[in-house]
């Protein structure tokens, strides 16, 4: 199994650790505002392979207590399981970034306790969703059943959106919140532009903003709060 890059240690990408984060290519969505572009297209060269990774791991017991999952979509890749069950048997957490679009691997991670942490992008509501996933159409049904399968799995998790200015308005938030109703935590986090953001044009919403959008969705989820956000 390639991997794509590897971050050796974090304190942010993984809540109550300290991790390296892990990042796979490929992505079935070409978001117009992903920090990882490049990853999502597969154009970035690996850096290792799995056997490597377990390597590297083997060195940083005691350094390291987590590792994170990232992409591109990790999901997108069937012997994921297998390299989790094997960084579990380490003793390391595992924590997994999706975007829900792989419900059935999703699940198979989930009902064999290989993730002990799972973070969703919630994309936007539902008649924005293929627009804001830079894609012709997305099944709907699918990022429903992962919510699902989430929220019904016993692991730890979050929903995130990224929001864009250009792509999010209020009454988007109430949308997201009933498709994530129930939910312990949800988090907004503003659009950062890098270099490595494909297109130019988008923007971050402004604080007041943010805490209207929150303020929409908190009716339907237990938790919402916003991220890197002063």
């Amino acid at each position: 199994m390639k991997l794509h890059g590897l971050q050796k240690m974090t304190l942010l990408d993984f809540p109550g650790h300290v991790a390296c984060t892990v990042f796979l290519g490929g992505c079935d969505f070409r978001c117009p505002f992903c920090h990882n572009f490049q990853l999502a297209e597969g154009r970035e060269a690996p850096v290792m392979d799995d056997d490597e990774l377990l390597r590297f791991l083997s060195g940083r017991k005691g350094l390291l207590d987590g590792v994170a999952f990232t992409g591109g979509e990790p999901c997108l890749h069937r012997e994921l399981p297998r390299l989790l069950e094997r960084i579990r048997e380490m003793g390391y957490a595992v924590k997994l970034d999706t975007n829900g679009y792989h419900p059935d691997l999703l699940g198979e991670i989930l009902n064999k306790k290989l993730a002990d942490y799972v973070a969703m992008d919630v994309k936007n509501s539902p008649e924005k969703y293929a627009e804001t996933c830079g894609v012709a159409a997305v099944y709907l049904d699918v990022i429903t059943r992962s919510i699902r399968t989430i929220m019904d799995s016993g692991a730890d998790y979050e929903f995130r959106t990224t929001v864009v200015r250009e792509l999010h308005e209020e009454r988007d938030f109430a949308a997201i919140g009933q498709m994530i109703q129930g939910a312990k935590r949800y988090f907004l986090q503003a659009f950062t532009d890098r270099d490595t953001v494909p297109f130019e044009g988008f923007h971050a919403p402004d604080k007041a903003s943010l805490e209207r959008f929150a303020a929409a969705a908190r009716p339907f989820v237990d938790c919402v709060s916003l991220r890197g956000v002063d």
